[in-house]
């Protein structure tokens, strides 16, 4: 009975972290527990990326233009996530764009979108898509890394810096993920990608060791950089490290 209910449980967890990240729609979303939904963030990411590789595949067998199925699946990416990340890579962009460091949550917290926001939805857009089109084989396994390693770095901003905003709508996440420890099964699980990537094609090991390597360390610097901006993070910033990290792994990736 108790191992039914720790499978309940886990179940219930995994349908939080999906309505919560995504707009997929999750039978009684309303009545379930959002805590420790940070927990799995690795994982929902990776099923994203599953998504948009399937659809990726589907528009490439109807024969479709490698330009335009890119950007439809960057556009698919974003309604997928609701546009949460990218809305707090723009707020973010337009808290840093402010010269008093003293005035910059406020301006996060602002609704209304600025200048710098609206740039750097242009640039992450611009730069996902057309690291795409660059992408020729194996890009359902690209966005497969990309989307999971983005969600890693989440949970290792949140794990290592302060949060800047106690009553903020991310502040619950520093509840489930508390140290270095929480994120590992996340890490873990994305080098086994890698290894499926060298069990695919043994000839392109250093690919998949350079995927994983350029993940992790795309992951670490861009929350390491954004807390060196603001002394701390927020949701907003938690958003903007999913968007850069997603974006320059891609153009990593292109390069490899």
């Amino acid at each position: 009975m108790n191992n039914r209910q720790g499978w309940w449980q886990k179940l219930g967890l995994l349908a939080a972290a999906i309505a919560f990240y995504t707009c997929i729609p999750i039978p009684g979303a309303g009545k379930l527990d959002f805590q420790g939904v940070a927990r799995l963030a690795p994982v929902v990411g990776l099923a994203i990326g599953g998504i948009l590789g399937l659809l990726d595949t589907g528009l490439q067998e109807l024969g479709m233009p490698v330009l335009t199925r890119s950007a439809l699946v960057v556009a698919c990416w974003i309604a997928i996530t609701g546009g949460l990340h990218l809305d707090g890579a723009m707020d973010t962009a337009d808290g840093l764009a402010v010269q008093d460091p003293q005035r910059r949550l406020q301006v996060m917290a602002d609704s209304v979108t600025g200048a710098f926001g609206a740039m750097v939805a242009i640039a992450i857009v611009l730069l996902k898509t057309t690291a795409l089109t660059d992408l020729h084989s194996y890009r359902w396994l690209a966005l497969m890394a990309a989307c999971g390693w983005g969600r890693w770095g989440q949970q290792v901003a949140i794990a290592l810096y302060p949060y800047l905003k106690p009553t903020g709508k991310g502040a619950f996440h520093k509840m489930a993920i508390r140290s270095v420890i929480d994120v590992m099964p996340g890490l873990l699980l994305l080098l086994g990608i890698s290894g499926l990537a060298i069990l695919l094609e043994r000839d392109r090991a250093f690919v998949a060791g350079e995927m994983a390597l350029g993940g992790g360390t795309i992951a670490l610097l861009t929350g390491a950089w954004f807390n060196r901006q603001l002394g701390g993070h927020t949701g907003d910033t938690y958003g903007a490290v999913v968007e850069w990290t997603e974006a320059l792994l891609l153009c990593l990736l292109t390069a490899l």
